[in-house]
């Protein structure tokens, strides 16, 4: 597991590709914000993820099944990740953040990704 990446991930790269190429600037991985959000647009307060979708467990992707090896290790392990994402939106929210999670499946297609980030980033927030 050493190996696997946490940032600039070949999904975050791709969509930081389309971002900039849309004309979006950003901050990444800002530290001082709950999970580290992978993209940060300060003005707008709008944050993107963009997650692995079987490191985060993506509901009803085939890329999420859990391994039938080590099944304990491994479940607790994905049941961590899905209530730190939880919390750390949940975090994000009440402290007046738009939230948006690209995930790793979806990615392929680039022209549906762009209609939804566009969507994302040019709409007002809801809070605040």
């Amino acid at each position: 597991m050493r190996l696997v990446k946490s940032h600039d991930t070949g999904a975050e790269m791709q969509v930081r590709r389309l971002l900039h190429s849309l004309g979006y600037r950003y901050r990444l991985h800002k530290k001082d914000l709950p999970g580290r959000p992978d993209l940060v647009f300060l003005s707008r307060r709008k944050v993107i993820f963009v997650h692995g979708c079987f490191w985060h467990q993506h509901n009803g992707c085939p890329k999420a099944k859990r391994p039938k090896t080590n099944t304990r290790f491994w479940n607790d392990k994905l049941n961590r990740n899905i209530d730190r994402d939880r919390e750390n939106q949940k975090d994000l929210g009440e402290a007046g953040w738009d939230i948006f999670v690209a995930w790793e499946c979806n990615i392929k297609d680039i022209r549906g990704l762009e209609l939804a980030l566009r969507a994302f980033l040019e709409r007002k927030n809801s809070v605040g």
